[in-house]
């Protein structure tokens, strides 16, 4: 097994030069958080996510006979298309096993990329296993999307970029799943910059590192719940979690309606698009949920591969969230005149009525009274208790 070293790293960017992007660092001026924040839009790269990094070298080291052998990976979608582009330029058969609960777009992308893909019932862990079995079947060759040296020297070139690009920055907030792209960004930039602090971000669904980590030892669970299927791994790897260890100052986990607050203020405010699994790192800034106030703070957004039938829902969960979106029951009477004086109150606070039930019906209320439901667009939380306040003066019964 090969050493991870400053020179693996550096021999990984001069092999990825020709195939990948230089992703921007973008001042992020218009999010409104406590610390100066910039994004290091990795949503932007080849295949829409970081994973092409560490695919694409792991495979650029194979030999001739190890690439007649051919490759398989196990994903949740990103590495699944890093592994097949690479594959498909290197001209190596590629067979990737996928969670069948991988969005359709994931999947399809990964066959057009010109993979073989087989689809297992599960999440990721369960797809491993499907592909360990194949691996030792057909001898191909097995390209792990984190617990591999070459895998994580690759996506360390993105802490390499970081540095060169900010070399004052204070922290770095990075998405954890298996652990592969915290491994090779912490011992990059700690061996770089050793004063600047790096964090780690999981799902609270999903938060195998982040109890290893605290536990000091190898911890596996027996489910994982997030709609941020990138970052949805059971158990970290044996190789990164020593780094990690090592290298990264704290995890924290955020939850999913955080990460949906994340992915829509990106939207709204950079119009940056990102998946479940690269809006982690934002949320935990958006959030406060380290102390980053006052200091120069990159957020690795990693991927932007996110289904667009997930992203109409996720930003509905977003503006729940930030209380752009709120709903107001009230028990009235039910006579006429009353939805007119609750829409001019609503409508003289400032806010949008978008929807309204009527429901007469309910066996606790009076026989000659309904519940009246109005959802509403409003500015924050602040002005949605305003607009409760109103209400209870006036003499209405909130429910």
């Amino acid at each position: 097994m090969a050493e991870l070293t400053l020179d693996r790293v550096y021999q990984a960017a001069h092999a990825l030069r020709p195939v990948i992007n230089r992703t921007e660092l973008v001042h992020a001026t218009r999010i409104d958080t406590d610390c100066d924040l910039y994004l290091k839009t990795e949503n932007l790269q080849n295949t829409g996510s970081f994973k092409i990094r560490g695919a694409y070298f792991r495979i650029s080291t194979l030999s001739e006979e190890e690439r007649e052998r051919g490759v398989v990976a196990c994903s949740a979608g990103n590495h699944a298309q890093g592994v097949a582009l690479a594959a498909t330029k290197a001209g190596v058969k590629s067979t990737i096993f996928l969670p069948a609960t991988a969005p359709i777009s994931k999947v399809e992308a990964t066959k057009g990329y010109g993979a073989e893909v087989r689809l297992i019932d599960g999440v990721y862990d369960d797809a491993y296993h499907a592909a360990a079995a194949y691996q030792q079947e057909s001898g191909a060759v097995f390209v792990h999307p984190f617990n591999d040296i070459d895998v994580i020297a690759g996506q360390g070139t993105i802490g390499q970029e970081i540095c060169e690009q900010l070399a004052d920055a204070d922290a770095v907030l990075v998405p954890v799943g298996g652990g592969g792209l915290i491994s090779g960004v912490s011992f990059v930039v700690k061996k770089l910059n050793p004063r600047c602090r790096v964090y780690g971000v999981q799902a609270a669904g999903a938060p195998s590192m982040e109890h290893a980590f605290h536990a000091h030892r190898m911890e596996a669970l027996d489910s994982v719940h997030t709609f941020a299927d990138g970052i949805a791994v059971k158990q970290p790897g044996d190789l990164t979690l020593p780094l990690v260890s090592q290298y990264v100052d704290e995890i924290v986990t955020v939850s999913d309606d955080e990460t949906a607050a994340a992915i829509l203020t990106l939207l709204e405010k950079q119009k940056v698009v990102s998946e479940g699994a690269g809006a982690v790192s934002v949320a935990a800034a958006l959030f406060h949920k380290l102390p980053l106030a006052g200091k120069k703070v990159v957020c690795i957004v990693s991927g932007g591969n996110i289904d667009v039938n997930i992203l109409s829902r996720v930003i509905t969960r977003g503006l729940m969230k930030t209380g752009r979106k709120a709903s107001l029951t009230l028990e009235l009477l039910d006579k006429p005149g009353q939805l007119e004086e609750v829409s001019s109150i609503i409508a003289h606070l400032g806010a949008n009525v978008t929807k309204v039930d009527h429901n007469s019906t309910e066996e606790d209320t009076d026989i000659n009274g309904c519940y009246l439901t109005v959802q509403m667009e409003t500015r924050d939380f602040e002005h949605i208790e305003e607009i409760r306040s109103e209400f209870v003066r006036r003499g209405f019964k909130l429910v």
